[in-house]
């Protein structure tokens, strides 16, 4: 089974939420992996919040995931995960992570750390989707 990595700097949020996403959506397809070139001490906790709710209410018909992301994962550098053959960053910016190869795609969301829910969900919806389009190739 391939092995996909999910690649930010600090491996807090959005390379996380693909890791969850990941494993809930296509565990049978693909191993799925988020590392950083650096490490915060813990995930991004509006991140935690929001995966981890059941529903969103008022904010927007959105049905979350219930998962706790803290319960199997945790920041890691890219050392410590197994060598990827798929390697995606979540998006550079000014300039990517060097993780001693090219990335094989580079899915360019912002950031939504110290943004609204509202920011959070929208990135989570679009790591779904890319993670649904990554099954179906």
């Amino acid at each position: 089974m391939k092995k996909v990595a999910f690649i930010c700097v600090h491996n807090s949020c959005r390379s996380q939420v693909a890791e969850a996403l990941g494993k809930h959506f296509a565990s049978d397809v693909f191993e799925s992996y988020s590392a950083g070139t650096e490490m915060k001490p813990q995930i991004n906790q509006d991140a935690v919040r929001i995966m981890k709710s059941l529903g969103y209410g008022d904010i927007t018909k959105v049905q979350m995931y219930g998962i706790d992301m803290e319960k199997e994962q945790y920041s890691k550098l890219i050392s410590d995960i197994p060598e990827p053959d798929i390697a995606i960053s979540m998006g550079c910016n000014v300039g990517c992570p060097f993780i001693g190869r090219p990335f094989d795609d580079n899915w360019g969301l912002d950031d939504p750390t110290g943004k609204s829910d509202e920011d959070f969900i929208k990135v989570i919806n679009q790591i779904e989707l890319k993670i649904k389009n990554m099954i179906d190739r």
